[in-house]
């Protein structure tokens, strides 16, 4: 394993502390962690090896699978054609979508998608990998879908299925597929190395991920889920089952063909810096002045629409517009901070009343949707450090 390198600020020297121990008490294989304040970089570090098997070092621009991490990008993208008056809020989806009215969803409105109240959170008959690829067709079939609660009624976490939902807004409304308009309009103005649909020319910079098992005394935080939500995942016939097997079998995430793919519920792939600043440009200025949301879009992401249990994650949840709020089962870095994390470990949120943007990637995917023992670990060296 390599070592740890990168600088941090004075007075952020506890986070690097916390990031050699990760690899040192808490099974971390590779992995990199960035922060910015009031828009400048104030921590950048990376260490271990670029793949979870080992074998290469993990170098300066390694890129990694942040799974659901990806959401934030994805809510981001209806929040700012919102903010450019090209598309309402309030509108139902089948405004911009037709098909989308079928079987009790004429209802549903843009919002209720952002905040994971639609109700299709799973699909009757999951698609295949090869299928959950081809965006026409995946976009059918969740159109094609029964709500499995009254729309805008209660919330739900739409793990697979939010790819679709916004891919295909994102589509209606501007005629481009979102993996594009993600680069164009977020990645490229930002100097991010951030792509949900990886090109070919960037494969190599990102590391392949795995399942990693950490030691039984690993420091910090311990993922035991409650009984009723370990059954819910054990359940075949449960809706938090069938939501996260909304492709079934697995995808195997390694594959070119889906890191390709534009999935952005799941597959997006950047860098810690990538995350760390695509939330410091959310939540203000970024050092050369580019930011992405008005104060009003600000307000709106991060003001609670959706609170209490979640009918997926059977546990409480908080969700802005498309963003988890802090709270139990997503612990970020204070009351006002908003992000989204990657079940397995990655985590990027914004606070904006401290001025804090932080990004934490992984090639090593632990057990647990939310509350990551690594990354908790260094969120609380940040917020030690303020």
């Amino acid at each position: 394993m390599g070592g740890v390198h990168g600088t941090v600020a004075d007075g952020f020297e506890p986070v690097r502390d916390a990031f050699v121990r990760n690899f040192a008490e808490r099974g971390e294989r590779g992995a990199a962690v960035a922060v910015y304040r009031a828009g400048h970089r104030v921590v950048d570090l990376w260490g271990g090896t670029k793949d979870v098997e080992g074998g290469a070092p993990w170098e300066h621009g390694t890129a990694q699978l942040i799974r659901s991490a990806t959401k934030g990008v994805a809510a981001a993208t209806l929040l700012l054609l919102h903010q450019r008056g090209e598309l309402d809020l309030d509108a139902p989806v089948g405004a911009y979508w037709p098909e989308f009215k079928a079987r009790g969803k004429e209802h549903v409105l843009v919002r209720h998608v952002l905040a994971h109240r639609a109700g299709v959170p799973a699909l009757d008959r999951p698609l295949t990998p090869a299928e959950a690829l081809d965006p026409d067709l995946a976009a059918a079939v969740v159109a094609a879908q029964a709500p499995f609660w009254e729309p805008g009624t209660g919330h739900g976490y739409h793990a697979h299925t939010y790819s679709w939902l916004t891919g295909e807004l994102v589509r209606r409304v501007t005629g481009r597929p979102v993996g594009e308009w993600i680069a164009a309009e977020i990645a490229r103005p930002l100097g991010l190395d951030l792509w949900v649909g990886l090109p070919e020319a960037e494969a190599a910079r990102a590391g392949r991920v795995g399942r990693i098992e950490p030691p039984e005394a690993a420091g910090g935080l311990r993922v035991r889920p409650k009984r009723n939500v370990a059954d819910a995942y054990a359940d075949p016939a449960s809706l938090t089952r069938r939501a996260f097997a909304a492709i079934d079998p697995t995808p195997d995430e390694n594959d070119p063909a889906y890191r390709a793919a534009a999935l952005p519920a799941a597959n997006g792939i950047a860098t810690a810096d990538a995350l760390a600043r695509f939330y410091a440009a959310l939540s203000g200025e970024v050092d050369s002045g580019t930011r992405l949301f008005t104060p009003e879009t600000l307000i709106a992401a991060r003001t609670e629409t959706s609170a209490g249990p979640d009918r997926v994650l059977v546990v409480n949840t908080r969700f802005g517009l498309g963003y988890m709020l802090h709270g139990g089962a997503s612990p970020l870095l204070a009351p006002g901070s908003f992000g989204h994390p990657g079940r397995g470990g990655a985590l990027g949120f914004a606070d904006p009343e401290s001025g804090v943007a932080f990004g934490y990637v992984t090639n090593g995917m632990a057990k647990g949707v939310t509350a990551d023992p690594r990354a908790q670990a260094l969120v609380r060296a940040v917020r030690s450090v303020l």
